[in-house]
């Protein structure tokens, strides 16, 4: 059971990345999966859910109308498309599903001029 994110980077304010988290192990249709992202010095946050049954997603007030997430089951694959990103975006992200799925490495996601 695995779970790889990529596709961050450095980037400058109002740009855009697109996130991927491949998993392993088990298939993303069967569960919630949701995005985190922890800056430097402080606690991991919940970024965007998107839910097993009907795909329904839910975002924090801090990414709203920037953020979309998104799955590809075929690839048992979850993505998050970052618009608009600002300096405050700037974090490690980290994709989770089920409890038994650890916690994958991250990427990192640097918003800068």
């Amino acid at each position: 059971v695995q779970l790889v994110e990529s596709g961050g980077g450095l980037v400058q304010p109002g740009g855009s990345l697109r996130l991927s988290c491949v998993a392993s192990g088990f298939t993303i249709s069967s569960y919630f999966m949701r995005w985190y992202r922890q800056a430097p010095g402080k606690e991991r946050e919940l970024v965007a859910t998107i839910t097993s049954v009907g795909g329904i997603t839910n975002y924090a007030d801090f990414v709203k109308g920037r953020f979309t997430i998104s799955r590809d089951n075929a690839k048992n694959t979850v993505y998050l498309q970052m618009n608009s990103l600002k300096p405050e975006d700037t974090a490690v992200y980290y994709c989770s599903g089920p409890r038994f799925a650890p916690w994958g490495q991250g990427t990192q996601v640097t918003v800068s001029s």
